[in-house]
């Protein structure tokens, strides 16, 4: 396999679960600053221009959210400690896409209203009143998971999942958003425990700087 994913992004978290996996693959630094997303032999893996992308010998697939559901399904990866370690139940399977599809669709969209605000507003006013209301709207979003959808220990109670590489990730970027991750309790507890889990396992946060 194949694993294209960029510095600063979501790719994060479909990385560290490949880590955790044991599977073997390849991966492929793409430059965003250097426009290399829009570059014709990056287009061919996913025309989007985004990052991550993962191709398998079945294709190619994107989005983190469905390359993570690819992760949790393969056969060597059931060791994993993102695996629950009985038959994943079909509720339980929809808790997980429903807290990732939250945050991708959602949150990750507000972290970007101020880095990428082209994508919505070509008027420089229009781009500056998006970047302003970015602190106060993830503060709302994180609000919520801290108070309503964090079980504990970890996202969705006693076992690991992929929404805890999720939730992880979005939070390492609250500081680049002008929110300090230290007013949400909980949700800081459980980024120091990932990071703990990470320093131990020696996983890829350094290629993410």
């Amino acid at each position: 396999m194949k694993y294209y994913y960029a510095p600063g992004t979501i790719a994060l978290a479909p990385h560290i679960a490949l880590e955790m996996s044991g599977v073997s693959y390849q991966a492929i630094a793409i430059d965003l600053k250097a426009g290399q997303q829009r570059s014709a032999e990056y287009l061919a893996v996913n025309p989007l221009g985004r990052v991550p992308a993962l191709l398998t010998d079945q294709g190619i697939i994107t989005e983190a959210p469905a390359i993570l559901n690819y992760l949790d399904n393969l056969q060597n990866n059931r060791h994993s400690p993102l695996v629950h370690p009985n038959p994943m139940s079909a509720y339980f399977r929809a808790l997980i896409d429903s807290f990732n599809s939250f945050l991708s669709s959602t949150v990750h969209v507000a972290h970007a209203h101020l880095w990428r605000a082209e994508r919505w507003a070509s008027g420089q006013l229009a781009k500056d009143e998006m970047a302003r209301k970015v602190p106060q709207n993830m503060i709302d979003y994180f609000n919520i998971i801290e108070n309503d959808l964090l079980i504990g220990p970890w996202v969705h109670g006693e076992q690991m999942t992929s929404s805890d590489l999720c939730l992880f990730v979005i939070t390492r970027w609250l500081p680049a958003d002008g929110v300090d991750p230290r007013q949400f309790s909980h949700i800081y507890s459980h980024y120091q425990r990932m990071l703990e889990i990470i320093e131990v396992k020696n996983l890829v946060t350094g290629l993410y700087k």
